[in-house]
């Protein structure tokens, strides 16, 4: 508990940091993170160069210099994001786009599920949304215990309601859309083995959660994918929100995770550096389990 405390302590005290500061020494470190060898390089390198082979090698270089940089804004935002009042982070949201569109839809009274995938800020869709209607968001608990604590001091605020992913958190969750309430999951997450299907995404066949469409598909609720864009400077966010393909209610599992990854890979690019290029999406092979190092091969130069 001593060591989640200390991990408290230093999220407050970045909270209190201007967010146009916070952003420029993640910038610093992510173009530190481009120059040395290290895992986030190599990872980000090779998911870039697979899912944007369009792009040329300079300009695949400079997007994995830009996704790194975005990736320690992340980091560093998350104190900020979870300490600060409800009023201060709203301040920070600048414009949102599709709203309208959510707002009918909860008017309807039948729920509303939300696909909000690792793009931009995340963290702070969670408040953004929890401040405006009751939500139930799925959340992965941590190997380590201590450390949930201070995930879920910082995302149990306003209405937002957090269930872990097992039986009794989808249980949960098909409660909350009974209720007429709003869910809230991350759609683009490697799935424990014995579960999900595999989906093209970016073109690649990446194993592909079924929970959300089967929620949709079992409750008749429309979804929507959320996504929070960084502004230059630290200025703020913009929220995007928009509906996603009627075939995520599809009965064939592959179709159904086929097109919730088509909406998560339009919203990438409207700004593909915001995107959490440093995680292993394509870890789990089709040939089987274990194969992940066939995909992301170590070497010492990167």
């Amino acid at each position: 508990m001593f060591k989640a405390r200390m991990v408290e302590y230093m999220l407050r005290l970045l909270a209190l940091v201007p967010l146009p500061v916070l952003h420029a020494v993640g910038s610093a470190c992510g173009w530190l993170l481009y120059w040395f060898p290290n895992d986030f390089r190599r990872i980000t390198r090779i998911n870039v160069q697979r899912c944007f082979p369009e792009l040329t090698a300079r300009q695949q270089r400079l997007l994995e210099r830009q996704a790194l940089q975005e990736t320690c804004k992340t980091a560093l935002e998350t104190g900020y994001i979870w300490f600060n009042s409800t009023a201060r982070l709203l301040a920070k949201v600048k414009s949102t786009h599709g709203g309208d569109l959510l707002q009918k839809a909860m008017s309807k009274g039948k729920g509303v599920i939300i696909a909000s995938p690792h793009l931009g800020c995340w963290e702070i869709v969670g408040r953004y949304l929890g401040n405006r209607y009751p939500i139930t968001c799925l959340y992965r608990p941590s190997r380590e215990p201590d450390m949930d604590y201070i995930a879920l001091l910082g995302r149990k605020q306003d209405q937002t309601t957090l269930v872990p992913t097992d039986a009794t958190g989808v249980k949960q969750l098909f409660a909350t859309l009974r209720q007429g309430n709003m869910v809230g999951i991350l759609p683009d997450q490697d799935p424990r083995y014995g579960s999900g299907v595999f989906a093209p995404f970016f073109g690649i066949p990446a194993k592909t959660m079924t929970l959300l469409p089967k929620l949709a598909a079992k409750t008749g609720v429309p979804v929507f994918f959320v996504f929070a864009q960084r502004l230059p400077w630290g200025r703020g966010y913009e929220i995007h929100i928009v509906a996603a393909d009627s075939n995520i209610v599809s009965e064939d599992n592959v179709l159904a995770a086929t097109a919730m990854n088509k909406g998560v890979e339009a919203c990438v690019r409207q700004v593909p550096q915001q995107y959490q290029w440093s995680y292993k999406r394509f870890r789990t092979r089709p040939e089987g389990k274990g194969n992940g190092p066939r995909f992301y091969p170590r070497d010492r130069n990167t």
